[in-house]
């Protein structure tokens, strides 16, 4: 991956090694298109997807999310059989938990919703989740939603599997090389400028979730995107027993056992500035470890062994920016991801590879994502973000 660039040209440049610009290569070798390439400046799943906790959800307060987490959920379902590698995916479900009353109406509104969606959720009351989890306190709790098919896998097997497979079918991948530069002429894309020289192309697409909107500008193309940092720690292991996502949004953390026994669990920080930014504080640990020892006791005498960071590329709707750019043609976005491009990515990839071969999508629709929506248009904000 880190030889000389083996074409002088390529019909589509992917800018980015992560779960979108991995599986976007593997979906347009799988149509047909293998003159592609992908450029990442460090090694695959280097930024946003190697560093997420792989959480894996259909439970979302817009109806177009929850279609597009459910063709997600399909191709994940596949992954082993269709892509070759087994990337830890298990559908242990999703329990979110609810400490708000009127976030506790929003749910039920939520679920009504996702059920005419052809989603299998159910509404849990207190007594319930604690028949169903012990080892969960209910304290405050006034109510809670399960998504069995829900669940959450290996992020950098899923990027790896995808890579591997999308080099099987011939596309070229070049790690250790940043793209510098987008080249554009008469409102064309037609090439990219790389550490290692020019390569000419028809078709680039910005994968580069935290660097989306710098990314965006080598080309003109303005996306309205901010990074922030979220953090994440990983505890000791135990022996399996915690087959879930635990998630709360009004709580304001996640937590998952790996298939290796540890925790990885994260809460977001209202007073976080934007900007890239992998330091971690002491502030995080000490916040987090309260507040999880009182919903999860059992977690109470576990050791930390491990504490890093990540960027939440955020949108203005906290829902990803998807589609082509009206204004320079041949420059395609999978951006703006909000903290959950790894669960969408599959069907993001999908889609995007058939706009860019076919002009159109034929499996899931993802026009409503294009950032011309935010052209003086109402917007529907996604609420369900930690």
């Amino acid at each position: 991956m880190r030889g000389e660039i083996k074409r002088n040209h390529y019909n589509v440049c992917i800018i980015g090694g992560g779960i979108t610009g991995t599986a976007l290569a593997y979906f347009l070798a799988k149509l047909g298109e293998n003159s592609v390439a992908i450029f990442e400046k460090s090694y695959l799943s280097s930024g946003s997807t190697g560093r997420c906790a792989g959480g894996i959800r259909q439970q979302w307060s817009t109806r177009s999310n929850v279609r597009l987490a459910m063709r997600s959920v399909k191709l994940f379902e596949r992954y082993k059989e269709d892509v070759g590698m087994d990337i830890e995916y298990y559908q242990g479900g999703y329990l979110i938990l609810s400490y708000d009353e009127f976030e506790a109406q929003q749910f039920e509104q939520n679920v009504k919703m996702q059920r005419e969606e052809g989603l299998e959720v159910e509404i849990l009351s207190p007594r319930q989740v604690k028949e169903r989890f012990p080892y969960v306190n209910t304290e405050g709790l006034v109510l809670a939603t399960f998504c069995q098919t829900d669940g959450h896998a290996n992020p950098h097997k899923a990027v790896i599997g995808y890579a591997l497979a999308a080099q099987r079918m011939g596309v070229d991948i070049y790690t250790h090389t940043e793209v510098l530069g987008v080249d554009v002429q008469n409102g064309s894309v037609v090439g990219v400028e790389t550490s290692r020289g020019y390569v000419k192309c028809n078709v680039v697409v910005n994968a580069t979730g935290p660097w989306s909107r710098e990314v965006g500008m080598m080309a003109g193309v303005d996306l309205p995107t901010e990074s922030y940092r979220h953090q994440i720690l990983v505890t000791e292991p135990l022996e399996n027993f915690f087959p879930m996502m635990a998630i709360s949004f009004s709580g304001n953390f996640y937590m998952r056992q790996t298939m290796h026994g540890q925790f990885i669990m994260g809460q977001g920080d209202k007073d976080e500035k934007p900007g890239i930014n992998y330091n971690v504080t002491f502030k995080f640990e000490k916040e987090l470890v309260e507040k999880m020892v009182k919903v999860f006791p059992f977690l109470k005498n576990l050791r930390v062994i491990r504490h890093w960071s990540g960027m939440y590329n955020m949108s203005p709707d906290a829902q990803p920016i998807i589609g082509q750019s009206k204004k320079v043609k041949g420059y395609y976005y999978a951006v703006g991801y909000s903290g959950h491009g790894f669960m969408v990515a599959p069907a993001v990839a999908e889609a995007l590879a058939e706009l860019i071969l076919f002009g159109k999508t034929l499996h899931t629709d993802i026009s409503y994502l294009d950032v011309e929506r935010f052209s003086g248009r109402v917007i529907e904000r996604e609420k369900n973000v930690v």
